[in-house]
């Protein structure tokens, strides 16, 4: 068994916790108990070079339980447990009832989702079957994750690349977290891989010569965006867009407007207006988006996560300084108009930019790999797949 935590002592014992040999798993009832379950992750990794902690106080508010904070509870319950053993916080995991989501695939799952404890079997278990007796007693007959309420939470369990920086938008998690998988009887659903693009010195004339012969078309309008209040008007039709294009998605639910608000009002004040553009057609709506931020990994990693007392002061260099990685957070084409060129322009639009400013690398972050449409769009770069992620699934 390894492991690097805290001590925490155990204050009370109630009818909601389940012992299981030395190892008791307690629901977390209060604010207290919620930031031990938010910084877990930061004690468990706080040694691991590669592991890239979220931000703290938008993890507390995502799992606050409160509709204000986190629209998707309008059709998400959860359950958040912490794992002690000896007086010691050795894990954490959260149970998830996505009715969105079982509605529209007609499904009858439970998901589990920030998943993380020592390399203790005994812990692993008595956590999960926490939340599988959870979902049993609301009749649920599967359990899958890890994943979260919507698309643009995280999901996937690290399977491939553990000695990569970890992106600022993904879990990371040690490899013994596998074999526990396995032993908990988890298998494989689906994957997600990521590449890390290469930013070439000059656009290859290929993509330079197929966005000219879409242009001359004159069927497409390339945006881009000086004025961030114009930038949060158009994106709220921009995401609308999203939820189009990646409808048919594994484990996609409909993006409601109190989310897709949710996620605007929290990545309008990040971005860099450099890397995001739009492509519309002559009807003047939104048919294509493309945003990518400069990474906050290493300013995350530096602060653990926290905003202050110099958090927000290294995120924002992060954000407005010189930057030679990007991370790409969405990129979406109207289904209806992926095979007229749409997603060159893009590319051209914001290779164009990279270039000059002098970016290296582009993380993509995780594609389905099922999703041809979109990893194809990197077919001309230099690029190496460097991480897979992971969604299981096991019948209760």
């Amino acid at each position: 068994m390894s492991a690097t935590t805290k001590d925490v002592q155990v204050s009370h014992i109630t009818e909601l916790e389940i012992s299981s040999n030395n190892v008791v798993v307690v629901e977390v009832s209060t604010k207290k108990d919620l930031w031990k379950w938010v910084r877990f992750p930061n004690e468990l990794y706080k040694n691991n070079e590669f592991f890239v902690p979220f931000l703290e106080n938008d993890e507390f508010d995502t799992f606050s339980n409160s509709i204000e904070k986190n629209p998707a509870y309008a059709f998400c319950e959860t359950k958040l447990f912490l794992a002690y053993k000896n007086g010691v916080t050795v894990g954490r995991i959260a149970g998830l009832i996505n009715h969105a989501y079982n509605k529209k695939w007609n499904k009858n799952a439970i998901r589990f989702t920030r998943f993380d404890f020592i390399d203790d079997y005994e812990v692993s278990v008595a956590l999960f079957e926490r939340v599988v007796a959870w979902g049993k007693k609301r009749d649920y007959t599967e359990i899958m994750g890890p994943i979260g309420f919507t698309d643009m939470d995280h999901e996937g369990m690290l399977v491939e690349g553990f000695d990569e920086l970890n992106m600022s938008i993904t879990f990371y998690n040690h490899p013994y977290y596998l074999t526990h998988m396995e032993r908990l009887g988890l298998v494989k659903d689906i994957d997600w891989i990521e590449y890390k693009i290469s930013v070439p010195s000059t656009i290859d004339p290929k993509i330079e010569r197929m966005a000219k012969h879409v242009i001359d078309k004159g069927n497409y309008n390339v945006v881009t965006y000086t004025d961030r209040k114009i930038l949060y008007k158009e994106a709220f039709e921009a995401f609308s867009l999203i939820d189009i294009a990646f409808s048919r998605l594994y484990g996609t639910v409909p993006l409601t407007t109190d989310v897709i608000k949710n996620v605007i009002d929290g990545y309008i004040p990040l971005v860099n207006l450099d890397y995001i553009c739009s492509i519309k057609d002559n009807d003047n709506k939104i048919v294509g988006f493309g945003v990518m931020v400069p990474s906050i990994a290493k300013a995350l990693k530096k602060s653990n996560g926290r905003l202050f007392p110099l958090g927000i002061l290294r995120m924002l260099k992060a954000l407005k300084g010189k930057n030679d990685t990007l991370e790409m957070y969405f990129v979406a084409v109207d289904p209806e108009h992926q095979l007229y060129g749409v997603p060159v322009l893009m590319i051209q639009t914001l290779l164009d930019k990279l270039i000059k400013n002098g970016v290296r690398y582009c993380d993509t972050g995780p594609m389905l790999e099922t999703n041809g449409a979109v990893q194809s769009m990197w077919r001309y770069f230099d690029k190496r797949q460097n991480k897979r992620r992971r969604c299981y699934i096991k019948t209760i």
